[in-house]
């Protein structure tokens, strides 16, 4: 029986023959994967059990091209793929793309038109000079190997909240530049950094009818809500869709809504907000304690009549298992093999 090690090899091999329309001898496996049914003595049966008990990051991973199939968004933001992914331009007139290196700058076509449209009113309209896009999808989406749980099926977007250079960055530029931190901390925002010319680039997105949430670190939600409040601003129902949340203090991150005859795509839901911009109930909770492991832990006995008690020592957290391609939407196979 073949190692793990080398049955992920044998499972890689085989699809990337498939993918680059080589024959494999295995002429069932792809209608395997697509959910036909093919008599279990067909090798390329097995050889699809294989596949789909490998970890689906090694998988998506590996396939360095889009599926040549019509653009469908595939299951849930954290746990699908995507058909019909294109590149988003890596220079444009009002923007640049960012780790090259990483392969992750596709996205379903409608995501790509907004940040194309959403790049060039930023720089026509609120003082930028461009965007710097950060992560996007992979070619067929799919759970990545490092850094995101979402981006999974081309409707996520990072966008830095560094401006744009006045020149076109190099290839390596483009892998070393680091992003700039908008925040002192988690509850203080840097006054000397993040501006309005940020706060109007996230309400231009926030607006806009395709997007349902925005991501951003708690001290720059807070600052939009001030904002608005100070310059008395009426419509202040956008902000219900900047959501705080960990590790967005240097980019923020769109969410599009399902687009309209997806009907394999899952939508996150708009938010309801009681105060419908979220700058009550919802900003207090992310700034207390509870949110950052404080709260309402009680502390461990560490003493009884002045005598030291014996510590337990801390668990060890299990790691999680890998998604593997079989708890990903049916059609994913089909988009990882597509050729």
């Amino acid at each position: 029986m073949p190692s793990g090690r080398n049955r992920f090899r044998a499972g890689i091999i085989v699809a990337g023959m498939i993918t680059a329309g080589m024959s494999t001898g295995l002429p069932g496996l792809s209608m395997v994967m697509a959910g036909q049914k093919v008599a279990a003595v067909n090798p390329s049966a097995t050889v699809a059990r294989r596949l789909e008990r490998l970890p689906a990051k090694k998988l998506f991973a590996e396939v360095k091209g889009p599926a040549p199939l019509p653009p469908q968004p595939v299951g849930f933001y954290s746990r699908g793929c995507a058909a019909g992914n294109v590149a988003m331009p890596l220079n444009g007139s009002a923007w640049q793309v960012m780790r090259l290196s990483r392969n992750r700058y596709w996205g379903q076509p409608v995501l790509i038109e907004f940040l194309k449209k959403l790049a060039i009113e930023a720089k026509a309209l609120d003082g930028w000079n461009g965007l710097l896009i950060g992560d996007l999808s992979q070619p067929r989406g799919g759970p990545m190997l490092t850094g995101h749980a979402s981006h999974q099926i081309g409707l996520d977007a990072d966008i830095w909240l560094t401006p744009m250079p006045d020149r076109i960055l190099s290839r390596r530029e483009r892998e070393t530049m680091s992003a700039t931190l908008m925040t002192l901390d988690r509850r203080r925002i840097n006054p000397a950094r993040f501006t309005e010319a940020h706060a109007r680039l996230i309400r231009r997105a926030a607006k806009s009818p395709l997007v349902q949430r925005i991501f951003v670190h708690p001290p720059i939600k807070k600052y939009l809500c001030d904002w608005t409040r100070r310059t008395g601003q009426r419509d202040r129902a956008w902000l219900a869709k900047v959501r705080p949340y960990y590790g967005h203090n240097y980019h923020f991150h769109v969410r599009l809504r399902c687009p309209p005859g997806a009907h394999s795509c899952r939508d996150q839901g708009d938010p309801k907000e009681p105060d419908g911009t979220g700058c009550g109930k919802n900003l207090a909770y992310w700034y207390s304690d509870r949110p950052w492991g404080g709260g309402r832990r009680t502390k461990p006995k560490l003493f009884h009549n002045g005598i030291p008690l014996p510590r337990p020592r801390p668990k060890k957290p299990k790691p999680r298992k890998p998604v593997t391609l079989a708890k990903l939407p049916a059609y994913c196979h089909t988009v990882l093999l597509a050729r």
